[in-house]
């Protein structure tokens, strides 16, 4: 694949996902436009980067992205895991702004960029736990889960305009969010046996996923919840 003469904009490319996706589009030829409420340490100099945080001034990417924006990428998130009793109003509302609301305010702030493209690409990335139930996940299941029907909505919404809209479901991925699910050898054992497939995932696994498709290579994919998690949600190894 290659990303040459492409503007993409990453939304928490400082960590993460977002930070493995954000090198491998660079080496590609990518031009990237990264917004986070940090700098990551030893970015290259050619990431034009734009201090941010989605639930309070996203309206600061409206000098920021160019006139021409071929992909958007949505990598955001939480592990907010709680018993249901403990769950208060806040929290799902909490969920559901970052999520979902902070999403759709970055998608109308490039919006135009994106139409300007005449051909882009929209990837938000969801969970396992949208559609696969898990104990104390209650809240942020609902808030990706409600992330996975306004991905959709929108595709319709945006296909005459030749904009896509995907997202990527991962399961539990070995980034700086998840480091308390695989502090200890015991722990990173029992989640690598959770999954057919026999290990949890990284990074790696889930932005080449979100490179795809936001490349010229998927031209005809749209409006799908493409699930990376090993196997989990759909899998039974066990008899």
């Amino acid at each position: 694949m290659s990303f040459k003469n492409k503007n993409i904009l990453i939304i928490g490319a400082s960590s993460g996902i977002g930070l493995n996706l954000t090198g491998s589009l660079l080496n590609q030829g990518a031009t990237i436009y990264a917004a986070s409420r940090s700098k990551a340490e030893n970015w290259p100099e050619e990431i034009h980067f734009q201090e941010m945080d989605v639930l309070k001034n996203p309206e600061a990417l409206a000098n920021f992205i160019p006139e021409h924006l071929h992909g958007l990428v949505y990598a955001v998130g939480n592990i907010n895991l709680k018993p249901f009793a403990r769950i208060q109003a806040e929290d799902f509302t909490n969920d559901f702004q970052l999520n979902v609301v902070g999403a759709a305010m970055v998608i109308q702030q490039a919006l135009k960029a994106l139409k300007n493209a005449e051909g882009a690409s929209i990837v938000l990335i969801s969970s396992v736990a949208a559609k696969t139930g898990m104990g104390f996940h209650a809240s942020i299941a609902a808030s990706k889960a409600a992330l996975e029907g306004f991905a959709v909505a929108l595709a319709a919404e945006f296909a005459s305009q030749n904009i896509r809209v995907n997202v990527v479901a991962p399961s539990l991925t070995e980034t700086p969010m998840a480091e308390k699910f695989l502090n200890t050898p015991e722990k990173k054992e029992a989640a690598a046996k959770r999954h057919p497939i026999g290990r949890y995932g990284t990074p790696a696994d889930v932005s080449s996923a979100i490179a795809f498709l936001l490349s010229d290579n998927n031209s005809w994919i749209t409006g799908q919840v493409i699930r990376i998690d090993g196997g989990m949600s759909s899998l039974r190894t066990n008899f």
